[in-house]
């Protein structure tokens, strides 16, 4: 394995003396060298829409968003997964990271597990992969033999396939159906890929999701209207919600966020089309669970 031959591999030249720097020169040109990162990240932003558009499509399709990868870009894929759940109101089966070696691997490494070309088939067959699921690939290397190995048996079966890695002409690139290859350069530290290569996938993976949630009616204008009042300051997040998109007052958004069943997105749509949770749920159901669109629908039924 020659990995003097990968970007996320090579020194970076400005950082040389890393060692002798005082700890405001490290954490200066470590802002340096992240400003770079969302440039890298612009060239590629007509490949991310397609995987964000094909993810939407997997969800209407009643198809999962499953990310696999090892270590760090593992546990990203995790992190964005467990993070769509209270965000966007979706059931922990719908956004799925699955990390090399289990979930013991996001606090320890766990030996050879990255090195298995059949485990992630394994893992993938465990949750019952169909042809119905997305499955986005991350390794900021772009040749991780567990990432590799998923993303083949993804293929075999049938699902849409995504690869997300930090080196041109990528492994996981070359399998799957869209590649997504963001070079942000040489580390500061190197070969630390938690650091730029990290910052990119974890840029990217919020794009994806959110754009993906969008497009599936997880949100109105551009507010949570799929929040799950899990805690204090939830709920009032969701009672600022119904006030913000509807006009009401406090009390009343509580009123009607309770009529809703702690749906705020039902409470708002009853809220603006004077119809009950029956109704507005019937009307919501029709139109794929968008706001706008509903809310459109009803008005033009009035004239």
């Amino acid at each position: 394995m020659q990995l003097e031959s990968f970007m996320t591999e090579k020194r970076n030249v400005d950082s040389m003396n890393l060692d002798e720097m005082s700890a405001l020169e490290i954490v200066t040109i470590m802002n340096v060298e992240d400003a770079k990162v969302p440039v890298a990240i612009s060239n590629h932003l007509d490949v991310i829409a397609t995987v964000s558009e094909n993810v939407a499509q997997c969800f209407m399709n009643q198809g999962r968003h499953i990310y696999i990868g090892e270590g760090t870009s593992g546990r990203l894929g995790v992190l964005d997964a467990s993070e769509c759940v209270p965000t966007f109101g979706v059931s922990p089966e719908q956004v799925v990271g699955i990390i090399a070696g289990g979930d013991r691997a996001l606090r320890h490494a766990i030996e050879g597990a990255e090195d298995s070309l059949t485990l992630a088939q394994e893992d993938l067959e465990r949750i019952q992969l169909n042809t119905n699921d997305i499955v986005i690939g991350l390794a900021a290397s772009g040749r991780t033999p567990y990432v590799i190995g998923g993303l083949k048996f993804a293929k075999e079966i049938g699902c849409k396939t995504a690869a997300i890695s930090c080196n041109q002409q990528s492994e996981i690139g070359k399998i799957a159906d869209f590649s997504i290859e963001i070079e942000v350069g040489p580390e500061i530290l190197t070969g630390s890929t938690r650091l730029k290569s990290g910052t990119a996938q974890k840029l990217i993976l919020n794009m994806i999701t959110t754009t993906a949630m969008v497009l599936s009616g997880k949100v109105y204008q551009n507010l949570m209207v799929n929040v799950q009042m899990s805690n204090e300051k939830l709920e009032v997040r969701a009672q600022n919600i119904v006030m913000e998109s509807t006009g009401v007052s406090r009390d009343l958004a509580k009123e009607m966020i309770s009529q809703a069943n702690n749906d705020v997105k039902l409470a708002i749509v009853m809220i603006l089309t004077d119809l009950n949770a029956q109704e507005a749920t019937k009307l919501l159901n029709q139109n794929n669970g968008h706001v706008k669109t509903t809310i459109r629908k009803m008005e033009e039924r009035k004239k």
